[in-house]
């Protein structure tokens, strides 16, 4: 159940319609390292495009240049892999704001895709600046906001809060996939269900484990947290019993038998919750139960079990292996920080903000 307006309820014919998209991709040397959240934008750019808009502006974030123009984090790069992802020009203009952008615009033929500059540049959109917002709208001369950014809802910012109070604004198809598939586990998940949870702090993670203490059959901890010797009396918890170690000792991988227990949780579980990875997976020879966990995972039967990878470290692995292999997932979340805070059921300003 999706609660908020989305495209498909909406007239999108000839309207100016301004869109925030999260962007936030790897870039080096000028060349985006990983297109998996531009595919992610894809269906709803592609829809909107289909139902005869005036124009499409794009607006997104990369990086964190802290309200200051660098170079290595403009977006131009993105506006060339997003075209051919759309199999249409797509004009990328380095501002923001400005008269020169609005004429700009308001030259360019109807039915243009247009990608403005990382609005991080600006000082204002982390400082949720309702003047910042308010220039946005007035210089791309918008009537229609769509949020589709699902990795900055839980962020106050002029783009995810502030626009919303000036536009009629509706979601996009990646924001009400990701919290359809979120909010499922949380109201009605198949049992039995298994979350793994990996990664290097505990104290980010054993929110998440009180959490699903009443939701979950068995939560697995695996990572640098298992290696730092966490425990657990409750019979849920599962902990990392054996580990990889390198030269010097350090614990850089969970063992063959813990792997083997996983593997066990994972064939008999319908819904099952990744998020962390089970060692230090861009060290040669330490990403082995990790890969393993997420070939059990991706080979589940996608029409009777549920399957979420969360977390950018363990998203950013499963789409590399992606490329090399047959995998599916119910979702890979783009979310990050987004995705856990909807779990942990704290706040979202930017979903909120959706009429």
């Amino acid at each position: 159940m999706f609660n908020k307006t989305t495209i498909k309820d909406v007239s999108l014919e000839g309207k100016n319609i301004l869109i925030r998209m999260d962007f936030n991709v790897p870039i080096k040397d000028g060349k985006v390292q990983s297109d998996f959240r531009l595919q992610a934008a894809i269906p709803t750019l592609t829809y909107i495009l289909s139902h005869s808009p005036n124009r499409l502006v794009i607006i997104s974030h990369l990086g964190r240049p802290k309200g200051k123009v660098e170079p290595a984090l403009s977006l131009a790069p993105v506006a060339k892999v997003l075209a051919q992802l759309l199999n249409r020009p797509v004009i990328f203009i380095p501002q923001v704001i400005g008269m020169d952008l609005k004429t700009k615009i308001e030259s360019l033929p109807k039915g243009s895709v247009i990608l403005l500059e990382n609005l991080r540049f600006s000082p204002e959109e982390e400082a949720n600046s309702l003047d910042f917002a308010k220039q946005i709208v007035s210089d791309t001369n918008s009537n229609l906001f769509v949020q589709d950014g699902f990795a900055v809802i839980h962020r106050a910012h002029a783009s995810t809060t502030q626009i919303p109070t000036l536009l009629p604004t509706v979601s996009g198809f990646l924001i009400e996939k990701e919290i359809k598939n979120l909010k499922k586990i949380l109201d009605s998940p198949a049992h039995p269900v298994t979350m793994i949870i990996g990664g290097a702090k505990i104290s980010d993670k054993q929110p998440l484990i009180d959490r699903f203490l009443s939701i979950a059959d068995h939560i697995i901890v695996v990572g640098k947290i298992a290696a730092d010797g966490f425990t657990s009396t409750n019979p849920k918890v599962y902990v990392a019993e054996d580990f990889r170690e390198d030269a010097a000792g350090d614990k850089l991988d969970i063992g063959d038998q813990s792997l083997a227990k996983i593997l066990q949780f994972i064939e008999e579980s319908q819904t099952i919750i990744w998020n962390g990875t089970a060692g230090k997976t861009e060290e040669p020879g330490f990403d082995l139960s990790s890969k393993a966990i997420a070939e059990a995972i991706g080979k589940k039967n996608s029409g009777t079990n549920q399957t979420i990878i969360l977390g950018g470290d363990t998203s950013g692995f499963v789409e590399k292996l992606l490329k090399t292999q047959s995998l599916h997932f119910t979702l890979v979340s783009t979310g990050g920080g987004a995705s856990l805070e909807y779990l942990l059921g704290l706040p979202l300003p930017g979903l909120d903000a959706i009429n």
